[in-house]
């Protein structure tokens, strides 16, 4: 098997682990940009030997600090960019939103760089986006790679992000735009903030509940980066989601059978505002109905298609 050449950025999150984890097991030679070269290599080392039980791999990351320490002769098969501060993490202060902006936006603007010079380019780039794209939607109708975008600050941010990213594309490198949705996964995400309560007996719907949920188990969200890098006809955006989405409210109700717990504890509307402001309102009591046609139009099968059977697999 060939063995390809990755040039990765926000190799160290959530997604970026595991998609590294799989790459490092099949011997592909993985290159992280990272601010923190040494705590990278660290994560990377505690992740592989975690596995390596079950696996015989020697393959370690290699990790730099800045482009500008890539050889000029050296190239890559793949560059995946997956760099920007968490979303969710802290409170949308005027300070906060533009670190978002800037740990996305400067990312992509550096990686055009380095690539507009690179004397062989690579065969394609996958940039990160999410749906947010979509914006605020209180619709029950499927959006697709072709919905529309809105005003509000999460959709803003994905535009701007995939802006920055169609500089590569004009370079003649097939970039594909992959809309991020609700990932679930050990360790990580979402889910990681909702279990606890939820394990409890304290969890349940949030506001209304009404608001749609368009999830992804991490095998399929990996699955899906390596289905577009291994298919040439792929290219543009790609919804980075699970064929059925589904409520707020069956989300918990799903969760809390799963778990064997009761949801019998909502968190009203006026409590995620005071709480978390206008990221609850836009991540939280918001949400969009998206489906992943443009992938599974190309061919690709889903692991997980049901919520139970990928809450079963990561929770149990």
């Amino acid at each position: 098997m060939y063995q390809q050449r990755y040039l990765i950025t926000g190799g160290s999150g959530f997604i970026g682990t595991e998609l590294i984890k799989q790459l490092l097991l099949e011997n592909h030679d993985v290159t992280v940009l990272t601010r923190n070269e040494v705590k990278t290599a660290k994560h990377f080392a505690s992740v592989m030997d975690a596995e390596r039980e079950d696996f015989q791999t020697k393959a370690k990351v290699k990790t730099i600090s800045s482009l500008d320490s890539i050889n000029p002769d050296q190239s890559f098969d793949v560059v995946i960019n997956l760099a920007g501060q968490g979303i969710a993490d802290k409170r949308w202060t005027d300070e906060v939103k533009q670190q978002l902006i800037d740990s996305r936006i400067k990312t992509t603007r550096a990686l055009y760089e380095y690539l507009k010079e690179a004397l062989i380019k690579p065969d394609v780039c996958i940039s990160g986006s999410a749906l947010g794209y979509y914006g605020l939607r209180e619709t029950d109708e499927n959006i697709n790679e072709s919905g529309e975008t809105d005003n509000s600050f999460s959709s803003q941010l994905c535009q701007q992000w995939e802006t920055e990213a169609q500089a590569i594309e004009a370079l003649g490198i097939r970039t594909c735009y992959l809309r991020t949705g609700i990932v679930q996964g050990k360790g990580g995400g979402a889910l990681a903030k909702m279990l606890p309560p939820f394990k409890m007996a304290l969890g349940g719907p949030i506001g209304t509940g009404k608001q749609w949920m368009s999830w992804i188990h991490m095998d399929d969200l990996v699955g899906i980066i390596r289905y577009a890098i291994e298919h040439e006809s792929i290219s543009g955006p790609i919804n980075g989601t699970a064929p059925e989405p589904v409520t707020n409210k069956e989300f918990s109700k799903t969760l809390g059978k799963v778990l064997k717990r009761p949801t019998i504890f909502p968190m009203p509307s006026f409590v995620v505002k005071l709480l978390f402001g206008q990221m609850g309102e836009e991540l939280l009591l918001s949400g969009q109905k998206v489906i992943p046609e443009k992938i599974c139009q190309a061919g690709y099968k889903f692991k997980y298609n049901n919520l139970a059977d990928a809450l079963a697999n990561i929770v149990n």
